[in-house]
């Protein structure tokens, strides 16, 4: 008789909780799907700095296909040198474009050239910027190779 009234209690005390944990909702803020698209919608205009300068991860480039894009440290004046790596896919580039998102809010979109040491120089300020570079290939696929900021030089 005790042995079918703790089985019986431990049942009810489980049926509670798992009733409880059921009736919980989850709640998502309704505002973060709209932000994202809303950040990608704005990347060619002005935004507020500080919604440039966070970083996002690079996309999975195919082994055969990986090109190395340098993002140098910046020089005293605040210019940034990017410089083409090469890589097994250099082949395939057919260009590559360079996105400086700058810590006064402009935005500033340039060229790479396509061949190994390849250098392009943008100016920069003296604080932290973005640099973003894309590369497209001749199979129509466009990859984000690098985002990382650009800290200017501290003593």
């Amino acid at each position: 008789m005790q042995q079918k009234f703790s089985f019986l209690a431990i049942l009810l005390i489980c049926l509670a909780i798992g009733l409880a944990g059921c009736t919980g909702t989850t709640s998502t803020p309704a505002t973060q799907p709209s932000s994202a698209g809303t950040a990608a919608a704005t990347q060619g205009s002005s935004a507020p700095a500080q919604n440039n300068l966070v970083v996002s991860p690079t996309d999975v480039v195919p082994d055969n296909n990986a090109v190395t894009v340098y993002v140098q440290e910046k020089v005293y004046d605040g210019t940034i040198p990017v410089v083409m790596g090469g890589g097994k896919g250099q082949i395939l580039v057919k260009s590559a474009r360079i996105v400086l998102y700058r810590s006064d809010g402009q935005v500033v979109n340039q060229l790479l050239g396509i061949n190994k040491d390849d250098t392009t120089r943008l100016q920069g300020t003296k604080q932290t910027d973005r640099v973003v570079v894309y590369v497209s290939e001749v199979n129509g696929q466009e990859y984000k190779v690098v985002d990382v900021l650009s800290e200017y030089r501290t003593r």
